[in-house]
């Protein structure tokens, strides 16, 4: 008996320790950080905004910059990673935990992550450092001893090895097998409700078998199958949601208004309890756009570029995308069709039903769809993160062995509790926060200088065209 009850204390242990450390310390440091940096760069990354559209449209683009992807690349390969079942699933948890007015708060982060992610991902690309074979590298780790010196080396030890298990895709691969048993292998009674472990664990093992073929080809090939599958998934989602949308218009300024009332009663869901909406649009934001988290300046500091400004334009867009334009989807597919109100479906189940309601017989398979390919994707891209983090701390020479951590992490998701996993990955988020956000405001002065150079021979440039 005592056997069966570790796991159990262990993963209580996990969620209080996680909602411990999201209820004052992370949301001060990532909205506090955030409003801080936007008024610290007085609002002009927002002024550039589509000037970073431009950028990552190509027109600046040198292949002999040092790097090794694109803007768009690191971009689509970035948003791989965050645009996933955190989009889906991700938010309808916002929505039974805190409420309609998480939404609201998700929106607030999100804009406050804009200036986050131009500050981060700036930096990731100023900072770049090398490997031990030489190759150029970039994110917190390396912002940190690089821009900060190696006396603060301990703070990019600790961002390493708490990266090593936020970068795991334990809530991808749960939530992926979530919506295969329910949508398919119950309705085809392959499983069942109440015992479906070795199913999950079939769906697990296949996982494996496809992400293993991409995750060892490194970056590039991570980066290329992001590129084609990400922005056509995006339209195929956000299209449907359009469709749910105009289909049930009548309840689109009612859900409004909810959204708005709920974020500053907390009434809904939770009996006025405004700080936990808060807290949870937070959190789920967070886990949604990455914002000061420290993954996405990994990516982004792998693109091709001199001008460190330019990537950090094109990573403020990640935020627009993800959280308020795909979550927002989601969300108001959730509210119009009211199956927020029923008891017992959480995570991407809610959604499916919302789906379903909304077109039937299709709505279901399209959500499908796109959850197939946001969680491979997601799984393609997580891989990368890790292993640059196992390379800072033992040596790039090992770092492709953390690729066979990272697909044993896929079963561990596919057969635990959405509770535990999302529990999990939260506290590795929050404990990655803090070297990532504390780094990025010593360092503030640097990006603003840069900034305030490149804006103004940006600003010569179009008037000498004039």
């Amino acid at each position: 008996m005592a056997d069966t009850q570790k796991p159990i204390a262990l993963e209580r242990f996990i969620i209080d320790a996680s909602a411990f450390i999201w209820n004052v310390p992370i949301l001060a440091l990532l909205l506090g950080g955030g409003i801080f940096f936007m008024f610290y760069a007085r609002f002009s990354p927002f002024r550039y905004f589509w000037h970073g559209v431009a950028i990552l449209r190509g027109k600046y683009d040198n292949p002999d910059d040092p790097g090794e992807i694109s803007h768009f690349q690191a971009l689509s390969a970035a948003l791989a990673a965050t645009v996933g079942m955190g989009n889906i699933s991700g938010v309808a948890v916002a929505i039974t935990t805190g409420g309609p007015g998480a939404l609201f708060w998700m929106w607030v982060s999100a804009f406050i992550g804009m200036a986050t992610k131009f500050f981060t991902c700036t930096l990731a690309v100023m900072y770049r450092g090398r490997d031990t074979q030489g190759q150029p590298e970039g994110g917190p780790m390396y912002v940190i001893t690089e821009g900060l010196g190696q006396q603060w080396r301990p703070l990019a030890v600790f961002f390493a090895i708490a990266g090593l298990f936020g970068a795991t895709p334990m809530f991808q691969a749960n939530q992926f097998t979530q919506v295969l048993r329910d949508m398919v292998l119950i309705p085809q009674g392959l499983s069942n409700a109440e015992s479906h472990f070795y199913s999950d664990l079939l769906t697990g093992l296949a996982l494996v078998i496809l992400v293993s073929g991409v995750i060892f080809g490194g970056i590039k090939v991570i980066a290329r199958q992001a590129e084609r599958l990400v922005p056509m998934m995006v339209l195929l989602y956000v299209l449907t949601v359009v469709y749910i949308l105009i289909t049930h218009w009548a309840q689109v300024p009612a859900c409004f208004a909810l959204i708005f009332h709920d974020a500053f009663t907390g009434q809904a869901v939770l009996g006025g309890a405004v700080g936990e909406v808060i807290r949870t649009g937070v959190r789920r934001a967070a886990f949604s756009n990455e914002a000061g988290i420290g993954t996405a300046p990994m990516m982004h500091g792998a693109a091709k570029t001199s001008e460190p400004v330019r990537e950090g334009l094109v990573a403020m867009l990640g935020p627009v995308i993800d959280t308020l334009i795909v979550c927002t989807m989601t969300a108001l597919a959730i509210l119009v069709t009211g199956v927020w109100q029923q008891k017992g479906a959480n995570g991407i189940s809610l959604t499916a039903q919302a789906f379903d309601q909304a077109i039937p017989d299709l709505g279901s398979w399209l959500l499908l769809l796109c959850a197939m390919v946001f969680s491979i994707t997601t799984l393609f891209s997580y891989s990368y993160y890790g292993v640059k983090c196992l390379s800072f701390l033992i040596g790039a020479r090992y770092k492709q062995r953390y690729n066979y951590f990272y697909i044993a992490t896929i079963i561990l998701g596919a057969v635990g509790s959405i509770e535990g996993v999302l529990s999990f990955i939260d506290l590795m988020y929050a404990l990655m926060a803090i070297p990532t956000m504390v780094s990025a405001l010593i360092l503030a002065p640097k990006v603003r200088q840069a900034s305030q150079v490149y804006f103004d021979k940006l600003r010569r440039q179009e008037l000498r065209h004039r």
